[in-house]
C-alpha cells in the first residue's frame, strides 16, 4: 500500500464515499433455484466488509491446481491484462488486453484502501493479440498484435468476413479473412454504447446466435444500485440484441447488474450468462449467479435481488418490477466476481464435465474473507444445472490471513482440442488446462 500524508488522504477518502440512504431493514424471503433452496439473510448495510487482495504473482515454477488427471501449463505469458478470448475456425486464439483506468483521485483512494494491489494499474493495453499453435501441441509458435489502439476491448466475434470488437464505448466491425495475422484497415462503429461506470463495469461482451443473424451485447450497470439516478442507466444492466450491421437494437433481457460471460447451452440452445451482483449489503448478499436468459425477462437490478427480495436502498420505488423479478438458476456465492463463462462441449475432459459450465471467479473485495479466486464448475444434465458450483481450478489464494493471492482468473474458453484456457489478468498469463486419459 502506498503512503500519503494522513490528513489529506482522510479528507479525500471520506469525500469520495457514496452517500447512503437510511432505510429500514427489509425482510428476506426464501429463493428457490433449480439446484437448491437458498435461504438469504436479511440485508446488512451497517456491516459491509472490505478486504482487498494483494497480488504477489506466481513465480517461475508455480501454477494453479486442477483435479487429478489434469495438467496446467502456460499457454501465453508476459502480456498486460488478458481478459477475454475467442478462437477462430482455423484455430487462431485471440486475446483481448484491457484493464480498468483510474482517475488520479481514484488512484490515491485505491492506494489507501489497498485496492491498487489487487488490480492491473495504469493505462489499458487496448489491443488484441493473436496466438497461432500450428502443430496443435498446446504451445503457440507465433504471436502478433492483431488489433491496436482500441478502447478497453473485451468482447470479440467473427461472423464470416467480419471481425467484431466490443470496446467499452461501442461495437466496432472490421474486414477479416481467416488466417489474417493483423488488421490494418479502420473499423466502423455500428453501435454506440454507454461508457464509464462503477468499479469495473466497463466490459462489453459479445456472442452471436447459431445462424449468426443476431449479436448479443452485455452491458453492465453504471453504478452499484442506481445511486446516481436511473437516467444514467439507460441501456445499461442489460443484454442487448442487434443485427450484424448494428441495426434493430432491442433489449433482450434487463435487470442484470453486470452480465459479462455469455455462452449457449449445448443441450437446449438457450443463452446463459453469469452476473456480478451488487455490493454493500453484507458478506452473504447478494449472490452472483449463473442463469438462463429469457427474452424480455427482468432479473431485479436495482430494485430487487434473487427473486422478489427488495433492495432496502430502493424500497417501495418499483413494486411492479419487484413482482416480476425472475429467480436466477444457480447461485455462485456473494462477491465472488463471477465473470467468465463457457459450456464444455469437448471430449477431452472426463464425462462428468460434459455439457457443464466453467466460470471464472475473479475474486472478492466486499467480503470479510477472500471468496472466489478460482475457476468454478457447475454440472449440467439434460440442459439444466444438476448441482451447486464446485471448485475446479484452485490455488489462487496464497495466504488468506494476509490477503495474498497469486493471481485472479477472468475469461474462460474451451478450445477446439477440448482443453480449457483461463485468462489471469493481474499476472499477464493465459493458463491451459488439459486432461490425459489413462
Amino acid at each position: 500500500m502506498k503512503n500519503y500524508l494522513l490528513p489529506a488522504v482522510a479528507v479525500l477518502f471520506f469525500s469520495c464515499k457514496e452517500t447512503k440512504k437510511t432505510v429500514a431493514s427489509a425482510q428476506s424471503e426464501e429463493a428457490v433455484t433449480q439446484t437448491d433452496t437458498l435461504k438469504l439473510p436479511p440485508p446488512d448495510e451497517k456491516n459491509s466488509n472490505t478486504k482487498f487482495s494483494n497480488v504477489i504473482g506466481w513465480g517461475k515454477d508455480k501454477a494453479p491446481t486442477a483435479p487429478e488427471g489434469f495438467t496446467v501449463t502456460r499457454f501465453a505469458q508476459d502480456i498486460k491484462s488478458p481478459r477475454n478470448m475467442i478462437q477462430g475456425e482455423n484455430g487462431d486464439i485471440f486475446v483481448a488486453l484491457s484493464n480498468s483506468e483510474r482517475s488520479t483521485a481514484d488512484k490515491i483512494k485505491n492506494d489507501l484502501s489497498g485496492k491498487s494491489d489487487a488490480e492491473v494499474g495504469g493505462q489499458s493495453a487496448n489491443r488484441i493479440i493473436l496466438y497461432r499453435d500450428a502443430n496443435k501441441d498446446g504451445i503457440p509458435e507465433t504471436s502478433s498484435v492483431f488489433l491496436a489502439n482500441l478502447n478497453q476491448p473485451y468482447g470479440m466475434l467473427i461472423i464470416k468476413d467480419k471481425f467484431y470488437v466490443a470496446n467499452t464505448d461501442g461495437l466496432y466491425v472490421y474486414p477479416y479473412k481467416a488466417g489474417d495475422t493483423k488488421i490494418t484497415q479502420p473499423g466502423k462503429k455500428i453501435v454506440k454504447l454507454p461508457a464509464g461506470g462503477y468499479n469495473n463495469h466497463w466490459t462489453r461482451n459479445l456472442i452471436a446466435n447459431k445462424d449468426q443473424s443476431k449479436i448479443y451485447i452485455s452491458v453492465g450497470s453504471g453504478s452499484n444500485v442506481g445511486e446516481n439516478g436511473m437516467a444514467y442507466e439507460v441501456r445499461r444492466a442489460n443484454i442487448l440484441e442487434v443485427n450484424p450491421d448494428g441495426s434493430g437494437e432491442k433489449i433482450y433481457a434487463s435487470g442484470l447488474r453486470n452480465p459479462v460471460g455469455m455462452s449457449w447451452n449445448p443441450t437446449t440452445g438457450q443463452l446463459w450468462t453469469v452476473v456480478n451482483e451488487r455490493d454493500e449489503l453484507g458478506d452473504e448478499l447478494v449472490p452472483d449467479y449463473l442463469t438462463s436468459v429469457k427474452r424480455g425477462a427482468f432479473y431485479g437490478w436495482p430494485y430487487a435481488y434473487f427473486g422478489k427480495n427488495e433492495d432496502p436502498r430502493r424500497k417501495g420505488e418499483k413494486p411492479d418490477l419487484v413482482a416480476k423479478t425472475i429467480v436466477p438458476d444457480v447461485p455462485l456465492g456473494s462477491h465472488t466476481a463471477s465473470l467468465g463463462l463457457t459450456f464444455y462441449t469437448g471430449s477431452q475432459f472426463p464425462e462428468k464435465y460434459q455439457d457443464g459450465a466453467f466460470i471464472g471467479q475473479h475474486g472478492s473485495w466486499n467480503h470479510s474473507a477472500l471468496v472466489g479466486y478460482q475457476v468454478a464448475f457447475v454440472p449440467f444434465k439434460n440442459g439444466k444445472a444438476s448441482g451447486s458450483y464446485l471448485p475446479f481450478l484452485t490455488g489462487f489464494v496464497a495466504d488468506e490471513a494476509k490477503g495474498d493471492v497469486y493471481g485472479r482468473p477472468v475469461g474462460v474458453l474451451q478450445i477446439a482440442d477440448g482443453s480449457l484456457l483461463v485468462a489471469d489478468d493481474v499476472n499477464g498469463i493465459v493458463w491451459r488446462v488439459s486432461h490425459s486419459k489413462k
